[in-house]
């Protein structure tokens, strides 16, 4: 008897502690947030008290502001076609290939398969300085050939670059949960006369569509927050700009003319769409995550 009274405190305590630690991480991670939204609608005097105080009203000429006079509108477009673009190419070539590589044998897919799981471990931060130099090169190239290059400050580049990045990551995942699936269903499908590729798209595809769902969210986060490679491959000054890099110009400016309510509200500007993003999908997220890795 008391052995169980032991077993119950100790679980007791054990739930105690980890509810503790769920509530302080929550609270570490909600304050900061609220405390950035609040600031984005205070006046530039609020700023001189307490940074705690709450904004005395609603001063939203600082979105309008860092929306028009601060240019986070062009950002925005430009970061919406870089990510959408990303998001599409990925799609395109990630999902046929991670289809293949979980559901068939052939020449070569070992290798294929290696090659991929290998490059989850390279940190694509590592090798922008290789990949600029390439486009550079190329630019060089083709200003000697066609008389103009078009490789660096080009969104169109800057998506594919995003997108080949993450097909390692992509792969990954996407394999993992193909692998899971019972190939009665692709045998019903063959019998009934159905094709390799109308099975992959109208079968397989929308059993797997809470893994998509996880994919596109997990790249629609790294695309749109993205920094480096963007700086990197974007350094013209009047070229186009994507949401981050426009966001730090926009703190850069506003820092020293101490508009802080337009800086806060550049960063809503930032946090908004990936925030609506993942109320939206929550549920499929959840689904998608648990249910992964490659089988041996």
């Amino acid at each position: 008897m008391s052995e169980n009274k032991h077993t119950d405190s100790v679980n007791r305590l054990y739930k105690f502690f980890i509810y503790f630690v769920l509530i302080l991480l929550t609270i570490t991670i909600l304050v900061p947030v609220a405390w950035v939204f609040l600031a984005s609608v205070k006046q530039n005097s609020e700023f001189y008290g307490n940074p705690w105080t709450l904004p005395a009203g609603f001063y939203w000429q600082n979105f309008i502001d860092a929306w028009n006079t601060a240019q986070m509108g062009d950002y925005m477009l430009n970061s919406v076609l870089v990510t959408a673009l990303s998001l599409l190419l990925l799609l395109i070539v990630a999902l046929p290939a991670s289809y293949c590589l979980s559901r068939f044998k052939f020449k070569g897919s070992k290798f294929l398969n290696t090659a991929f799981m290998a490059g989850l471990f390279i940190n694509v931060n590592y090798i922008v300085v290789p990949i600029f130099l390439m486009l550079r090169d190329g630019d060089a190239w083709l200003k000697k050939v066609f008389g103009n290059g078009f490789l660096l400050n080009n969104l169109v580049v800057l998506a594919v670059v995003y997108a080949a990045t993450a097909l390692p990551f992509t792969i990954y995942l996407l394999s993992g949960y193909f692998s899971t699936l019972a190939h009665d269903y692709e045998e019903a499908a063959y019998i009934d006369g159905a094709g390799y590729s109308t099975t992959m798209w109208k079968i397989i595809f929308p059993m797997a569509k809470p893994s998509i769902i996880t994919i596109i969210l997990f790249n629609f986060l790294s695309f749109w927050n993205e920094y480096i490679i963007s700086m990197t491959l974007m350094s013209s000054a009047k070229g186009p700009k994507t949401l981050p890099v426009g966001l730090l110009n926009l703190m850069q400016a506003q820092q020293s003319a101490a508009q802080y309510g337009i800086m806060y509200a550049g960063l809503v500007i930032v946090m908004l769409p990936t925030l609506i993003l993942y109320i939206c999908v929550q549920n499929k997220l959840t689904q998608g995550m648990t249910v992964g890795g490659l089988k041996g």
